[in-house]
């Protein structure tokens, strides 16, 4: 997957992005959540822009299938460590993984692709959906920021 800038508008929202199509459908109750949220607003992007990130998003991960030759578009764990690294802000980690959880809520059903994209916030970014500290996350990053 190309790479993003740290912190970037971008990065968060290819984050919240991956969320979406984590259970493998994207539905338009997912993509109403979008501007209801005001994700635009809270990741510092331009209107409209979210729409460019996670077209961009599906052309990635289709490369990746095409590249190992499947049938099904999946982001293996390396992968998942890389996007979940650009992200090192404790107030943008809280405000995707609130954006997060609101796509995900939107169709009602929790598949195991979603559990996966929160369960790798967890472990990376050492913060629970709730925003409450998880014991053994990475958080050096988010530590280091937090105390400049």
């Amino acid at each position: 997957m190309r790479p993003f800038p740290r912190n970037s508008p971008q990065a968060a929202a290819r984050i919240v992005a991956l969320a979406m199509l984590a259970d493998g459908q994207l539905t338009r109750d997912e993509l109403e959540v979008i501007p209801r949220s005001k994700a635009h607003e809270k990741l510092g992007l331009r209107p409209g822009e979210f729409h460019q990130i996670l077209h961009g998003l599906c052309d990635d991960l289709l490369a990746v299938a095409r590249e190992a030759g499947a049938d099904m578009c999946r982001v293996d764990a390396a992968a998942l460590a890389a996007v979940m690294a650009e992200i090192d802000d404790c107030t943008l980690r809280g405000r995707i993984l609130e954006l997060c959880v609101a796509v995900i809520d939107a169709d009602g059903a929790f598949a195991d692709g979603e559990s996966t994209v929160l369960a790798a916030a967890v472990e990376h970014w050492g913060v629970s959906p709730d925003g409450a500290r998880v014991p053994g996350g990475n958080q050096n990053a988010a530590s280091t920021r937090a105390a400049s």
